[in-house]
C-alpha cells in the first residue's frame, strides 16, 4: 500500500551522502504517498555581447526593429512555431518547439546599454554609463536574487560561469540579492564542484570526498543501502536520478561533438574541469548546474557566459573562432565567415549546452511527468539589443511551459516603445515571479519615459 511505501523511505538512514540522497528520497516519498508538490526551479543563461533581434526571430518571418523613430511599429504580434522553421543558432532547440516561446519586443530603457548592462540586465534597474564606461552599480536586487528569497532552496541561488581570464575563481557580475548584495559567480569548474558538492560531508568525509573527486564514488555505500530497501516505481526512479550524476563522471571534452563550428576535429583537452579553454569551462558549469538542480541544492540557477563589461570580449577558441567578440560586434570577420555567422556560430553552441540541460532534466522523472515539466529556463543577453545596446528591446527564448501555467510553442512580439501594449523587461521578470508564487506586480524601476503607459503587471500574453 501507498502508506508502507513511504514508510519504508522515511525509514532508510543514511550516512555521507545524506545532504544529496535526502532530498531525492523526499521527492519519492511525496510521491508515494500521493502528496507531492513539485518545486518550481528557474535557469537564467545569460551570454554576453547582445542578441541581435533578427538573429532569433523564425525564419521567413520579418519585422521591422524597435527603435525610437517616428512610425515605429505598433502592432502585437503572436504566432505558432508549430510550422515555423527555427534559426540555424536555436536549432539545438527543434525537439522542444512544442516548450519553446521566442519573446522579442521588450524594452529595457532604465538599464543605459553600452557593452553590458552588468546587473540591470537582470536587474531593470537604472545605472547608466560613469566615466565612459558601463556602470557596475547594484542598485536592487536581480530576478535571481528575488527568486532565490521566494523559492529558496539549500543553496538559495548558485551561479556559475566562464570568464575571459583562467585566473578568476569567483567574479560579481550580474545577479544581486538586494542592493549593494551582489551574489557570487563561481568560474572554475572544478572548485566550484568541490564548494558544491563536497559539503554534502563534514570532517573525514570531507576529505573522502576530495579524494574520490566523485559524487557516486563518493555516494556509493548510501546509493547501494538505498537500493537495496526501494522497489517498483521508487526503485526506477531512484536510479534514473543516479544515472543523471553519472554525467558528471565524464570530465572530457565535447567539442569534438558539436557540429558548425571552425574547429578542425582533434585530441580534447583531457579535462574539461581544469581546462584553459572557455568552451570546456561553459560545457563543465552546464554539467554541474543540471546536477545541482537534479539533487535539489537550488531551486535558482544562473548560468554566466561572459557576461559583464569584465569579460564581454571574450574569444570562442574552442570553436575556431580565433577572434574577440568585440572584434566581431564591430564587423570583424574570420576565416571568410562575416561578423553575423561568427555571433550564430556562437550561439549555436550555447542552444546545444542548453540542449543537453533540457534532456537531463527531461530523464529524471518528478510527480507525473519530469524535473523539466517544472522548470523554465530563460536565455538573453546582458548587452540586450547590440553589441553596443541601447535597450530599446531585448530579446529573449524561454523554454519550458511550468507545468501548463505558459502557453509555449510561441512567437510573441510587443508593440515598440513607446506605443499602447508595450512591455518592458521588469514585467516578464513579474511574470517569473509570479509563477514562483509571488504575488509581486512590480520589479525594479520604472521608465520614466513610459508614464502613460501601465508598467505593472505580468505579461499576460504568455500565460494560461
Amino acid at each position: 500500500m501507498t502508506i508502507h511505501r513511504r514508510d519504508a523511505l522515511k525509514g532508510i538512514s543514511l550516512g555521507a551522502g545524506s545532504l544529496v540522497l535526502s532530498q531525492v528520497l523526499s521527492r519519492l516519498e511525496a510521491h508515494a504517498a500521493g502528496t507531492s508538490s513539485q518545486p518550481k526551479r528557474f535557469v537564467f543563461v545569460v551570454e554576453s555581447n547582445g542578441v541581435r533581434p533578427e538573429q532569433i526571430s523564425p525564419v521567413g518571418l520579418k519585422r521591422d526593429s524597435r527603435q525610437e523613430r517616428p512610425g515605429a511599429p505598433g502592432d502585437y504580434v503572436d504566432v505558432s512555431l508549430a510550422d515555423r522553421e527555427l534559426q540555424f543558432s536555436l536549432e539545438p532547440l527543434k525537439p522542444w518547439k512544442d516548450k519553446l516561446t521566442i519573446v522579442q519586443g521588450l524594452s529595457g530603457r532604465v538599464c543605459g546599454g553600452g557593452h553590458s548592462n552588468n546587473f540591470q540586465a537582470l536587474g531593470a534597474f537604472g545605472g547608466g554609463r560613469a566615466n565612459g564606461g558601463e556602470s557596475m552599480a547594484v542598485l536592487g536586487e536581480t530576478i535571481d536574487g528575488a527568486l532565490a528569497k521566494t523559492i529558496p532552496g539549500i543553496f538559495p541561488h548558485i551561479g556559475l560561469g566562464m570568464s575571459k581570464r583562467v585566473e578568476n575563481n569567483v567574479i560579481y557580475n550580474i545577479s544581486a540579492l538586494e542592493k549593494d548584495r551582489p551574489l557570487p559567480t563561481m568560474c572554475k569548474p572544478d572548485q566550484a564542484y568541490a564548494a558544491l558538492f563536497g559539503s554534502v560531508a563534514n570532517g573525514a568525509a570531507k576529505e573522502e570526498f576530495a579524494a574520490k573527486n566523485n559524487l557516486l564514488d563518493f555516494l556509493r555505500r548510501d546509493i547501494k543501502k538505498v537500493q537495496g530497501e526501494l522497489v517498483g516505481q521508487e526503485r526506477e526512479q531512484f536510479d534514473a536520478y543516479l544515472e543523471s550524476f553519472e554525467t558528471l563522471r565524464n570530465r572530457q571534452s565535447r567539442l569534438n561533438e558539436i557540429e558548425h563550428t571552425l574547429r578542425e576535429k582533434g585530441p580534447a583537452p583531457t579535462d574539461k574541469y581544469t581546462s584553459a579553454v572557455e568552451t570546456d569551462r561553459l560545457d563543465a558549469q552546464f554539467d554541474i548546474g543540471a546536477a545541482s538542480l537534479i539533487c535539489g541544492l537550488t531551486n535558482v540557477l544562473t548560468l554566466s557566459s561572459a557576461a559583464g563589461i569584465r569579460d564581454f570580449d571574450v574569444t570562442f577558441k574552442g570553436l575556431g573562432i580565433n577572434l574577440d567578440k568585440h572584434s566581431i560586434g564591430h564587423g570583424g570577420t574570420y576565416e571568410g565567415k562575416k561578423w553575423d555567422e561568427l555571433y550564430n556560430i556562437i550561439r549555436r553552441y550555447h542552444m546545444d549546452l542548453i540542449a543537453g540541460l533540457v534532456k537531463k532534466l527531461e530523464a529524471v522523472p518528478e510527480g507525473d511527468g519530469t524535473m523539466m515539466d517544472n522548470t523554465v529556463i530563460l536565455y538573453l543577453s546582458d548587452g540586450a539589443e547590440a553589441h553596443h545596446s541601447r535597450c530599446w528591446e531585448w530579446p529573449m527564448v524561454m523554454i519550458g511551459n511550468m507545468n501548463g501555467k505558459l502557453k509555449t510553442g510561441r512567437y510573441v512580439d510587443y508593440p515598440g516603445y513607446g506605443h499602447k501594449g508595450h512591455r518592458t523587461t521588469a514585467n516578464m521578470y513579474v511574470t517569473l515571479l509570479q509563477l514562483a508564487g509571488s504575488q509581486r506586480t512590480s520589479f525594479g524601476m520604472a521608465d520614466p519615459n513610459l508614464k502613460d503607459l501601465d508598467q505593472h503587471g505580468p505579461l499576460e500574453e504568455l500565460l494560461v
